[in-house]
């Protein structure tokens, strides 16, 4: 049915793997047999290039929690893009926008915008090795935390295997990798390496690993190691940030992290990264007045930080979700509430062992497998029955229209409603009933 009904998206694809490795410029865009292309994006919805219509819960990497193209932003930039697009030199909405993350997030007391997320965490690694003059990096087992070189360690089963070619091998000589949500066992592997020990970096909410919420005594317990050892606690939030609530997931979990990065949500559909924390640390980068007298933590920003288009549509975003907080966050969670709940009990009456994770607005589906009871870590994510999750996602997007990465958490937006809901319980239902979870699908 996807073949019928995607023919000018296979030819597109075709095409494209003349230009691209693999047809695609990021890994995790691929599907099998090929990725359906987009041609405009509107609110809740994708249209391919085939005419069909999917509701998206994807938005966008989960970026977008206004919807496609909303015309609080959109307006704004119609208006910018006649002003200009990259000035290269500073502008008076950074500040804005720069303000309200401010305002939102208290331990933000200064912050550095840049173009990427894996940027941003890059340079929050780069900042606690200059700050605390140590080499080693802490990150959780199964944490994404970008491209970037440092970090691309132990984020794919199997975690202790290299993550792929093209580095020295040396990398890894620098990290440590701890368990999620296993703050015994952590505290060992950092005891053995606290005396060179720069930071640890962790998301409050798995993403990439499973949509895996942490435990509040674990984030608390790693953040209390830190404060006695002199290292640095960084949350990486560039999933949760304004995603959970108006601000950091950390004054909803009540920790005092050293450094945040953000993204995602804070651009306003356009490409961001934020690097963010206490006066004292984020000093270290000063390039006008350096109180530590000596030569500069380069952090950079790059040709396009803070350009005025994403400065624009980030602020537009953040003002417009600021004045409407109370009303988007309880829709939204709420709507969250109900595609957890609603999944769980469906799967539960047909018999399926499944776990539902996620808070707030984002939600994954797990298919358990033999010697997996509850999800808990990436690892147990990655033994579960991953073949069923695609089929049923694949399903989803073939025969009803509703869009899932394949294999990725979904995302909410304020533009989803109650009846799209519902829809996808009718649609998933459909497909138990058809039992095609439990077939191998070509």
């Amino acid at each position: 049915m996807y073949k019928k009904k995607t023919p000018k998206s296979r030819n597109s694809y075709n095409d494209s793997v003349k230009i691209f490795p693999g047809g695609i410029s990021h890994n995790i865009r691929f599907f099998r047999p090929y990725p359906f292309f987009v041609k405009k994006a509107k609110d809740k919805h994708l249209f391919d290039i085939d005419g069909n219509r999917y509701v998206d819960y994807w938005m966008g990497h989960w970026a977008l929690i206004l919807g496609h193209s909303p015309n609080v932003v959109v307006n704004k930039l119609d208006s910018q893009i006649r002003h200009g697009t990259l000035y290269g030199t500073v502008n008076d909405t950074s500040i804005k926008l720069g303000e309200s993350i401010k305002k939102a997030i208290p331990t933000s007391e200064l912050l550095r915008f840049c173009t990427t997320g894996s940027e941003a965490t890059m340079y929050a690694i780069r900042i606690a090795r200059a700050v605390t003059k140590k080499r080693i990096i802490c990150k959780t087992i199964g944490g994404w935390h970008g491209f970037n070189t440092d970090l691309m360690q132990s984020v794919n089963y199997p975690f202790e295997v290299d993550e792929g070619v093209g580095m020295t091998g040396r990398e890894g000589d620098f990290v440590e990798s701890i368990p999620f949500n296993d703050l015994e066992r952590s505290i060992k592997l950092l005891d053995s390496v606290k005396d060179d020990l720069a930071c640890i970096i962790l998301e409050p909410v798995l993403g990439g690993g499973g949509c895996i919420p942490a435990d509040i005594n674990y984030l608390k317990g790693l953040e209390e190691y830190c404060k006695r050892n002199n290292i640095l606690f960084i949350l990486d939030e560039i999933v949760t940030g304004f995603r959970l609530n108006f601000g950091s997931a950390s004054s909803s979990y009540r920790l005092d992290p050293d450094l945040i990065t953000l993204g995602k949500i804070v651009g306003g559909g356009l490409p961001i990264g934020v690097v963010c924390g206490k006066k004292e640390i984020m000093q270290v980068a000063n390039p006008v007045e350096n109180k530590y007298k000596e030569r500069i933590c380069y952090i950079g920003g790059g040709t396009f930080s803070s350009n005025p288009l994403t400065m624009t549509a980030g602020y537009a975003t953040l003002d417009y979700i600021g004045k409407n907080r109370k009303t988007i966050y309880n829709k939204i969670n709420k709507l969250g509430d109900m595609a957890r709940n609603g999944l769980t009990r469906l799967f539960s009456d047909y018999g399926l062992r499944t776990q539902v994770t996620g808070i707030g607005s984002v939600f994954h589906t797990h298919f358990l497998s033999n010697g997996v009871n509850e999800i808990k870590s990436a690892n147990d994510v990655a033994l579960c029955d991953n073949q069923a999750l695609t089929r049923y996602h694949f399903s989803l997007m073939a025969k009803y229209g509703i869009f899932f990465l394949p294999h990725k958490m979904g995302a909410i937006s304020v533009v989803h409603s109650e009846r799209d809901i519902r829809n996808l319980m009718n649609a998933t239902e459909t497909i138990l009933e058809s039992d095609i979870l439990m077939e191998k699908k070509d």
